[in-house]
């Protein structure tokens, strides 16, 4: 951004400035959930993908190719954790919580590069069915889904409000409706014969999967661009504080943000009432925010009369 109110550019001696608590409880936790579904998923890709070439099915290959993306996307998820619970530098000013977003956002279009190729797969599938050795398949495809259950009940432990462990929890649901999916194709080819239902079933998983993948990449880039989280309104928001707050006139200049889904930011100007206390104000608008809204780092910036970006800038009301 350009104004000269930036969040990035507030002198936090000029103004005030607050900080929410950097860790989060689920912090420690969630990394050691995210790597052991890593290892989990990781494990049995291997077998999966043996039991899909030795039987001929796609649904076990394209679930195995859907693991081993995921054990990078883990690894990945992992590895933001652990960047995440890095302290901030004078370069990251606000430290490493961002990258949780970035794969969240990589985890999705991920998806839908795995979810392209079955679809693919399966088309030249329907069109030229070849044998399946339905018995081994449903035995690799039940253990499949043991795996991913448990997989997804050590994610879902986690602190689902954060982007990262949801990208991390659909990649297991995909897994986990792959292995259903090759389970229902293994007994229709053992008591029926019929051989199509495996790109079938596999073509299914990819367009739930599209719809999963979509909703996760929608939400990760609103938040890379910034946009107000969810939940929020930032009109509302400065409505309220200009009601609540007695010293406080009018706010504009202002902007509603988070960097993970979890930590939600603002920064604002207040125009306060002439012979306010800036300081009082302040704190005032800080606990509003936090305990109303669930915003705890706020920059405010105070004024009285004109704002100083007022000869290049429209306010917001």
């Amino acid at each position: 951004m350009s104004h000269a109110h930036d969040h990035h550019g507030h002198a936090h001696d000029d103004h005030g400035h607050s900080h929410g608590p950097l860790g989060h409880g689920h912090g420690s936790s969630d990394k050691n959930r995210v790597l052991i579904a890593a290892l989990l998923t990781g494990c049995f890709m291997v077998a999966e993908a043996i039991g899909g070439i030795v039987t001929g099915s796609l649904a076990l290959l394209a679930d195995a190719g859907h693991m081993l993306t995921d054990s990078v996307s883990l690894v990945l998820a992992w590895y933001a954790f652990h960047l995440a619970s890095r302290a901030a530098t004078s370069r990251l000013t606000y430290g490493f919580d961002r990258v949780k977003t970035l794969v969240a956002y990589t985890n999705g279009l991920t998806v839908f590069a795995i979810g392209l190729w079955i679809v693919y797969e399966a088309f030249h599938r329907i069109s030229e069915p070849s044998p399946i050795m339905g018995g081994p398949m449903l035995v690799v495809a039940v253990l499949g889904l043991l795996v991913n259950i448990t997989a997804f009940f050590v994610l879902h432990g986690g602190d689902r409000e954060n982007l990262n462990m949801r990208g991390a929890i659909l990649h297991v649901i995909g897994d986990l409706l792959g292995s259903v999916a090759a389970i229902a194709a293994a007994l229709i080819i053992l008591y029926t014969g019929w051989y199509p239902i495996d790109p079938i079933l596999s073509s299914l998983v990819a367009v739930l999967l599209f719809r999963s993948a979509w909703s996760l990449v929608r939400e990760a880039g609103h938040m890379l661009l910034e946009g107000t989280p969810n939940g929020l309104d930032r009109d509302l928001i400065a409505r309220d504080i200009e009601t609540n707050i007695r010293s406080v006139v009018s706010v504009h200049h202002m902007h509603v943000w988070s960097l993970d889904g979890a930590r939600n930011m603002a920064t604002l100007h207040a125009c306060l009432r002439d012979g306010a206390d800036a300081h009082a104000a302040i704190c005032d608008i800080k606990l509003r925010l936090a305990k109303v809204h669930r915003i705890e780092h706020v920059t405010v910036e105070p004024e009285f009369g004109h704002c100083a970006d007022r000869p290049t800038h429209a306010h917001l009301h």
